[in-house]
């Protein structure tokens, strides 16, 4: 009889970097006799692992984590058959447009009331998309100029690495990763790479 009920839950992954806050929602989320929590990671590299080792039916994820963004791990895991839903303080419409660019189920803002929460996992569950009307309607206002490649050299000058540095990471030549910098800094109309990342990020295109 518990098995039966057990394989009748909703299986959700979280990914969050605040352990009091990842803490919260999975005991929230707990207390739903319909919803069980199969693992919580605090990055995006650790939820598509533990996507992929738990087959959930929901993502909840954050979008501003270490390592990999929860709109980088939604992008990596477009096409699978867990859904995501992303839950975040951002309420800024260049996120939503990635979001939505990459096949995201929800975008919900943590302001939101708690039960909301779960109503939007099950409706999410059940195929259906749970994104905030106002936000959306915003999404569709400036499009984001950015390449990935250009918006992932500027994400990485925000984290203080030199041309050099990011050079190694991505393994281009710097004068690539300069031609990238000077490309975004153009499009943005900002005098340098920090100007650029700043416009970028306040857009939600970083």
């Amino acid at each position: 009889m518990t098995g039966e009920k057990s394989a009748r839950r909703i299986r959700v992954v979280l990914a969050e970097d605040q352990s009091m806050v990842l803490g919260a929602l999975a005991t929230l989320l707990d207390l739903e006799r319909d919803i069980e929590v199969v693992a919580q990671v605090v990055d995006g590299r650790q939820a598509i692992d533990a996507v992929r080792q738990h087959a959930p039916d929901v993502l909840i994820t954050d979008i501003e984590m270490p390592d990999l963004s929860g709109l980088d791990a939604a992008s990596q895991l477009k096409g699978h058959a867990t859904r995501v839903i992303v839950l975040t303080t951002f309420a800024r419409a260049g996120y939503l447009r990635r979001a939505l660019e990459v096949g995201v189920f929800g975008y919900l803002l943590k302001a939101r009331p708690a039960k909301e929460l779960a109503d939007a996992v099950r409706r999410v569950h059940q195929g259906q998309r749970v994104i905030d009307p106002k936000l959306a309607a915003e999404s569709w206002g400036d499009p984001d100029p950015l390449t990935d490649r250009q918006r992932e050299v500027l994400r990485l000058t925000t984290d203080g690495m030199a041309t050099a540095d990011i050079a190694t990471r991505l393994g281009l030549s710097a004068g690539t990763v300069r031609n990238y910098l000077s490309e975004a800094i153009a499009k943005l109309g900002a005098s340098n790479r920090i100007e650029a990342a700043k416009i970028a990020r306040a857009k939600g295109w970083l």
